[in-house]
C-alpha cells in the first residue's frame, strides 16, 4: 500500500537517482540495473540515503529493492 509519506520518499530517492545517474528521465518503476546503475553509483546513493533521508540502507537490500517505488517502501517499512 502507497502511502503519502512514501510518495514523499520516492520523490526524495528518485532526486537522488536522477542526480547519482546524471538522468533527469527516471519513473518510480525503473530498475536501477537497466538504467546503467553499477556498484559504485550504488555506493554513492547508499551515502545519499544516509545524508539526506537519515536512514541507513544495507547493500542487499538495495539489490532486492531496485526500483525507486520497492526501495521508498523498504525504507518507509524501516522507519
Amino acid at each position: 500500500m502507497t502511502t503519502e509519506r512514501t510518495m514523499m520518499i520516492a520523490d526524495r530517492v528518485r532526486a537522488i537517482w536522477c542526480r547519482e545517474l546524471q538522468r533527469d528521465d527516471i519513473s518510480v518503476d525503473d530498475d536501477f540495473f537497466a538504467l546503467g546503475g553499477q556498484s559504485l553509483i550504488m555506493v554513492r546513493i547508499q551515502g545519499a540515503y544516509m545524508e539526506e533521508l537519515g536512514v541507513e540502507i544495507p547493500i542487499d537490500q538495495m539489490f532486492l529493492n531496485s526500483t525507486v517505488a520497492s526501495i521508498s517502501e523498504y525504507i518507509e517499512s524501516a522507519r
